[in-house]
């Protein structure tokens, strides 16, 4: 289980991966600038987020705000791009991130959308320090910028109430990966500037599955994320080669969640997410 020594303060981050999102902040929200590719793939795993937190929480998938009632944090949300549109569904958003310009740009854009996120300037082991609990955790494509891999699950786990969920997204540490992301992606295709990202930081969803079961999270769901260069866009597979997303749940709760009961689903392939998401899920 989570230890104080592995929540102490800022040990996860990285200064230069700071300042780099930082010296970003200004273009966070152009579509066709440096964070296209992260618009591209806000769809794709807003609908897994949407998917997997319906069923774990036994919500309805046709209310207009199903999310009405959680408690969600965004952990490295940038400027926001993802916590509006979760704070849209109806949830009470707080979103963390080391990088002061990106929050200063994602206050203002919220508060232009007339959207009530509580945005702060934050790490994640200095909220589980001190004892925030949520409902879901989220942190998407930030695993593998972090300085202390361990340090920053731990103090994500902690984060995730008891019968609450974790939800991340991150890339796998193969051949296939350093040719697509990083040849690729930041020096063929210049989709993103180059150094964004170090391949020794991937991680293998194996090692995430055991990282994550010493802090309490049981992961029930991988999937892969691919992008269809005719159609252009990014979509889940069944391929955790690259890109991949992982569900897990944080232990069991002592009673069932008011909105309904909580999903405990072995790892599958469902045939209601694969109707909605027209996808496969793998489970290494």
């Amino acid at each position: 289980m989570t230890s104080m020594d592995e929540l102490a303060v800022d040990r996860s981050v990285d200064a230069d991966e700071v300042a780099r999102f930082d010296a970003l902040a200004a273009e966070w929200w152009d579509p066709d600038g440096p964070m296209h590719p992260l618009h591209r793939l806000n769809p794709v795993r807003l609908g897994f987020i949407r998917n997997r937190l319906e069923d774990h929480f036994g919500l309805q998938p046709n209310d207009l705000a199903p999310f009405a009632g959680l408690r969600l944090l965004d952990i490295g949300c940038g400027a926001g791009l993802l916590s509006e549109p979760l704070a849209r569904l109806g949830a009470t958003v707080v979103a963390i991130d080391a990088a002061a310009e990106s929050i200063a740009v994602a206050r203002a854009h919220a508060r232009a959308a007339s959207l009530e996120i509580d945005y702060r300037q934050a790490t994640a082991e200095t909220l589980a320090g001190e004892g925030a609990e949520f409902d879901a955790v989220i942190a998407m494509e930030v695993v593998e910028h972090v300085a202390d891999l361990g340090a920053f699950l731990a103090a994500a786990a902690a984060l995730a109430r008891p019968g609450g969920a974790a939800i991340f997204a991150t890339l796998n540490r193969t051949p296939k990966s350093f040719l697509q992301a990083i040849v690729g992606a930041e020096h063929l295709l210049r989709w993103l500037p180059k150094g964004t990202h170090r391949w020794d930081r991937f991680v293998k969803p194996s090692e995430f599955r055991r990282r994550l079961a010493a802090h309490g999270i049981e992961v029930e769901r991988f999937a892969g994320v691919g992008y269809g260069v005719l159609s252009g866009e990014w979509r889940l597979s069944g391929d955790l080669g690259v890109n991949y997303m992982v569900f897990g749940r944080k232990g069991r709760p002592s009673q069932p969640s008011a909105r309904g009961s909580q999903g405990t689903r072995p790892i599958s392939t469902p045939s209601s997410e694969s109707s909605r998401a027209s996808s496969s899920v793998a489970s290494p």
